[in-house]
Parts: structure tokens; sequence; C-alpha cells
């Protein structure tokens, strides 16, 4: 199948978002799909507001077009709701082509925080985005509760997976340059230095031992003004950063506002169990507790986000790995490619079960 993935999350952009499709597109192509990203470097562009390393495609819907017609794909998937997502749109229904969309990304709560627009009108406008897709696919049943609630409709259940083979399993935090000179316990966070991660939740807790983080976004600046003592990292190889979580004896995931948390699950991969809050992204990827509380693996979650980190230290760390094994990139290559649609409707005529007799016209009689 050939597939159109319309993207303005992609390389060299760092975030989970970005990992997702890279890791989408290497699947399905194993697979034997044909993929075609449209994604920002094949236009001009320009920083998006508010996050220098985000370029943003400008004026892209002729050359959406231009390379939509030439490809002429089986499937079309819109991943954002950027610029390209809205020119991929913008193409479809010109051409009555259907397409599939998703949901990565919580923009509204983004912009209530940065800019504070009202999480109502953000949804508004993400709804008329989505209204016309034949499937918006969603990385969590919490998401997708509360997209239903909010009036989206199309709606299908996704999930992300985990490279296991890069980010190893490591039964001790291991001792070296990572973290070696810290003092233990290492708490560690990686991601968007962000206004939504809610990072001062986590860098202001009164925890023994020290905190790292890894990661930039325009928060950093003053998040490394406010706390000094921190160990700020920066963007780092994803080598490296698998070795940086294999060091730590401890993830926390402060966000509450994540469509998933992929970096939980690349910690818990390392055996790096996690703290959280019990939000949609956390309760989905570290795992739900039975109704006698046991049963959760991969760390801990809590209101009290201390708590949560001291009830963490204690899970083993082959807990943590074994709920990272959930997470297949194999298994969300086959959901996703299960959502998609053909991207040309199937004309009425061609469903029927009796054939079509041919009409003559009568001839007039004079």
């Amino acid at each position: 199948m050939k597939i159109a993935l319309v993207t303005d999350a992609w390389q060299p952009q760092v975030n989970g978002v970005v990992t997702t499709l890279v890791e989408l597109a290497r699947e399905l192509g194993e697979a034997g799909h044909r993929v075609k990203v449209i994604h920002p470097g094949l236009f001009r562009t320009r920083p998006c507001p508010g996050y220098a390393g985000i370029g943003l495609a400008v004026r892209p819907a002729r050359g959406v077009a231009q390379l939509l017609d030439a490809f002429q794909p089986d499937a079309i998937h819109l991943a954002t709701e950027g610029p390209l997502g809205w020119a991929g749109r913008g193409y479809c229904l010109k051409r009555d082509l259907a397409f599939t969309t998703a949901f990565h990304t919580r923009f509204p709560e983004i912009l209530h925080a940065a800019l504070r627009i009202p999480l109502s009108l953000g949804y508004a406008l993400l709804r008329h985005f989505h209204r016309p897709s034949s499937g918006v696919m969603v990385p969590t049943q919490g998401v997708l509760e509360m997209l239903q609630a909010r009036g989206f409709r199309n709606l299908r259940p996704w999930t992300h997976g985990v490279d296991t083979s890069l980010f190893q399993f490591h039964p001790q935090p291991r001792n070296d340059a990572a973290h070696g000179t810290l003092c233990r316990p290492v708490a560690l966070f990686v991601g968007r230095v962000s206004y939504e991660k809610n990072i001062d939740a986590f860098l202001s807790l009164d925890l023994p031992g020290s905190k790292v983080v890894c990661g930039v976004g325009p928060v950093l600046e003053r998040l490394k003004k406010r706390y000094p003592q921190v160990r700020w990292l920066g963007l780092l190889p994803r080598d490296e950063l698998a070795r940086v979580y294999a060091a730590a004896d401890l993830f926390v995931f402060p966000s509450r506002s994540e469509t998933f948390g992929l970096v939980m699950a690349e910690a818990m991969a390392c055996g790096t169990p996690v703290a959280a809050f019990p939000a949609d992204g956390p309760l989905e990827v570290l795992g739900r507790p039975a109704l006698d509380g046991e049963g959760r693996l991969g760390g801990a979650l809590d209101e009290d986000l201390r708590n949560a980190c001291y009830q963490a230290l204690a899970v083993p760390r082959e807990h943590a790995r074994l709920r990272a094994l959930d997470f297949s990139w194999g298994r969300a290559g086959e959901m996703f490619a299960g959502h998609l649609v053909p991207a040309r409707r199937t004309p009425p005529r061609a469903a029927c079960a009796e054939p079509v007799r041919a009409v003559t016209k009568p001839s007039s009689s004079g």
C-alpha cells in the first residue's frame, strides 16, 4: 500500500511525536508498505512562535498538492494539526478524498499555559480540523474518552512502541560517566522543557540525591536560573540518551497533559521505574492497578508526586522492563495500518449486487 504521511513534526525536531512517526514509518516500510513522508524539511519554514527549534512550513498548500499528485497514495494520514496538516486536509476535501488523522499533542493546554488562550477555543479549532477525518487515532483510552466528551467523533484507539534493542535493561543503575559524580539516588526527567510539562513540580520536590534534566525548550533558561543545583544535559543523541536512562535510579514525569509519554516507556525499557501523577498518559504507560491495588508495573502513580517517587524507588527494575515490553512498534504499526482508509471512495454503483444493465435511449419518431 502507498501511504502518504503528512506531518509538521519531523527530524531534526526532537520530541516524542517525531520519534513515534519516524519509528512508525520505519515499521510500515519493513511491513512492505511504501511510505511518502511530507514534512517541513521539504518547504521554506519559519520558527514556531514560542518554540524556536520547531520550523513550520510557510504557505505549503501548492507544494503539498504537487507531492500528493505525484505520489498518488492509496491512503492519506494527517499526523498533525499544523500548516502541513491543514494543507493536506484542504487537498483531500477539494478532491473528495478520504483521510485519517491523529491526536498526538494537547495543543489547547499548551496555548492556554503559554498565552492564556481559553481551552474551549483551542478544542473548537481542533474539533473543526478533525471533523471530516475517517478515523482519529488516539494513543490512550483516557484521551479518547476526553475527546468524546468534547464532541470529537470517529475516534480510533491506537498505541505506541519502544525500541527495546536500543533502550536495554540494566538490573542496577549504571554507575558510569552519565551520572557517576552525582549523589544517589539520581532522579531524571527527559522531554521538552516547556510550559505544559509541569517541570517545576519535579524540580521543587524535596528529594534526597540529585536531579537531572535532559531536553531543551522555551522555559529552559528560566528554570536553569531558578534551579542551579540541577544538572542540565540539553539534547543528546539517542544512544547517549539510553545510557542516561540506564544510569538513573528514578524517572520523574510531572506532566498532567500528556497524550502518551513515550519517554516513560524508554526509561522503563532500561529498567528505570517511573514516578508520575495518575493522569491519562502515565495511567496508560505505567499500567493501571488491579481492584485489589496490586498489578501495577513500571513505577508508581500518586497525586503526591513526592510519594510517587519514594514508591517508584521500591519498584524492582525488572518490573519496569517487563512493562516496557508491552509496547511493540510492530503492534503499533499493525494497528495504524488497520485504521487507514482508502483515499479514493468507492463509487456507489461498484457496490451493487446486481449488474447494471445498459439502457438504450428510445429513438425519436419524427
